[in-house]
């Protein structure tokens, strides 16, 4: 079966996270975030793991470097852990943990892939936690003065900036239900959380701008949401839950304004210039994708109005994600009509799934599944981009099998199989899959 055909100069690319895969919990002077903190607490990782060791990415830089060379990638997407680079989250920078981001930078541009960097990938330096956290205003000035210190170093080589991952999942399940670190469950009171990240946001945006930065988006994560029945209760439960999920941090960004039924709930944290500060002009806006949710209404005595139901009739993976990659092409043309002119170039920063296979008798990693996944929702994007979403890359979640916050080592969602107990990195057929993808696209003139 021939491969999904991308237009020229389309990027395709790998994202991982740097508590997932990095390990070297205490080294080198890296202070502990809130996921080395959660991580250790019982009962809050299914299969009571951490991320002490993960992929142990931080001693095996070059050899993971070689694997993504010989994947083909045009683009790699990483993020920066704040407590190693300032472990204490402000005062004075941490040499080692700088100048293993900037080894990471130039091999990558050694092996002619573009390096794209998040600043905030969900771990938070424990110190700016115990004084509040993202519910403390002040960690955003503290975040605006982490993300000059990264880009002073980088900014001449990093191609592609995004300050903070998925606000949304860090309001609502670090701060909103408790699943995430640091485990807090406020409910709607986890809002502030999201005005304060979208302030980082737009602070870090400014910062990375005054030292040379080039290209900066987002990666927000973004969910078509489907109502459970055409009765009245059921679509206006579904409206409030995408305004939460995804207007509340699209509107913003690109209209500098709250949805306008969520504005109200947030107004007293916002101050005089914070939405001019939020909607920073982007160079492209990052979407993370997995699978589109199914809203109903709740009971009246539950807390919250919306309640989210299994979607049935499509095939899951194995975390039991419906696997539904026209909702990718769905979503794109959605985004396009919502945001029209004020929406700049697309890039899937992250989309993939997680499938356990494992080596068989003879080695080799069978995962047909995520095959047809990659090859469905590529010729998703495919289908958008001739419908005229101006769609420029596909970064898939993961590189490699690594740390899956809360299911710990239980959910495997990587190109390459990581064997924990020996750290050898086992390329599964997928790998092969996506690098022939890449070869068998049109040349870039």
């Amino acid at each position: 079966m021939a491969h999904p055909l991308l237009p020229p100069g389309f990027r395709f690319g790998a994202s991982t996270a740097s508590y997932q895969i990095e390990g070297a919990a205490t080294e080198d002077g890296k202070g502990p975030s809130i996921w080395d903190t959660f991580s250790h607490l019982p009962g809050k990782i299914a299969d009571g793991s951490t991320g002490d060791v993960a992929c142990d990415h931080y001693h095996r830089l070059d050899e993971d470097l070689d694997l993504m060379q010989r994947l083909g990638l045009g683009g790699y997407r990483f993020s920066i852990s704040w407590p190693r680079v300032m472990p204490s989250g402000s005062g004075h920078p941490n040499g080692p943990g700088l100048d293993f981001y900037e080894r990471l930078v130039d091999g990558l541009l050694e092996r002619d892939i573009q390096p794209m960097a998040t600043l905030y990938h969900w771990d938070l330096p424990q110190e700016l936690e115990d004084a509040g956290g993202w519910l403390n205003r002040d960690t955003v000035e503290r975040f605006a003065e982490y993300a000059a210190l990264v880009g002073e170093r980088l900014s001449d080589r990093v191609e592609h900036w995004i300050p903070v991952n998925e606000p949304n999942v860090v309001t609502m399940m670090g701060y909103g239900n408790g699943i995430h670190a640091p485990g807090k469950a406020l409910m709607f009171d986890a809002l502030p959380v999201a005005h304060h990240l979208l302030l980082a946001h737009g602070r870090a945006a400014i910062a990375l701008r005054a030292v040379g930065a080039s290209s900066i988006g987002c990666a927000n994560n973004h969910a078509p949401m489907w109502p459970a029945s055409e009765d009245e209760a059921d679509v206006g439960a579904s409206k409030l839950f995408d305004a939460l999920w995804n207007g509340m941090f699209s509107e913003p960004m690109l209209f500098g304004r709250y949805p306008i039924d969520l504005a109200p709930l947030v107004r007293r944290v916002i101050k005089a210039g914070d939405m001019a500060t939020i909607r920073q002009p982007l160079d492209f806006y990052g979407v993370n994708y997995y699978n589109p949710m199914r809203i109903a209404a709740a009971d009246e005595d539950a807390p919250m109005p919306f309640e989210p139901l299994e979607i049935v009739g499509y095939p899951t993976t194995d975390f039991g994600w419906p696997v539904v990659p026209d909702a990718l092409r769905e979503w794109l043309i959605t985004l396009r009509a919502r945001y029209r002119a004020a929406l700049p170039p697309i890039i899937i920063t992250e989309s993939g799934c997680s499938y356990g296979a494992a080596p068989g008798p003879d080695g080799v990693v069978d995962d047909q599944a995520r095959i047809d996944y990659l090859d469905a929702h590529l010729r998703a994007v495919a289908v958008a981009v001739r419908a005229g979403v101006d769609v420029r890359g596909y970064y898939t979640w993961s590189l490699m099998d690594n740390f899956e916050w809360a299911e710990g080592y239980t959910q495997r969602f990587g190109l390459v199989y990581v064997d924990y107990d020996t750290q050898a990195r086992i390329p599964k057929k997928s790998f092969d899959w996506y690098a022939e993808t890449i070869k068998a696209q049109p040349p870039d003139n």
